[in-house]
């Protein structure tokens, strides 16, 4: 049953970053285009969380993890400062 979680999350997350990245190209707000990074960031954080849990549970990814994650949310805190200016 988790993976089957990890899947749907990691599907989600990829979904909001395409849609908010199709609304990026149509509309050309640049808060946009960096929650779709964001969202792209956590894709990949949901992704290394299956990896690491279910297909390499030998191997530690935690800090790969952490860094994608932190990644998203450092991209989408500076598209939210640079676009309160």
């Amino acid at each position: 049953m988790a993976p089957l979680v990890y899947g749907l999350c990691a599907l989600a997350a990829a979904t909001c970053a395409v849609l908010l990245f199709r609304a990026y190209l149509r509309v050309q707000m640049r808060l946009l285009l960096w929650s779709s990074i964001c969202f792209v960031c956590l894709t990949i954080n949901n992704v290394l969380i299956a990896a690491d849990l279910v297909v390499f549970p030998h191997i530690d990814l935690f800090i790969w993890r952490n860094v994608a994650a932190l990644c998203g949310v450092g991209a989408l805190l500076y598209g939210l400062i640079w676009e309160a200016r």
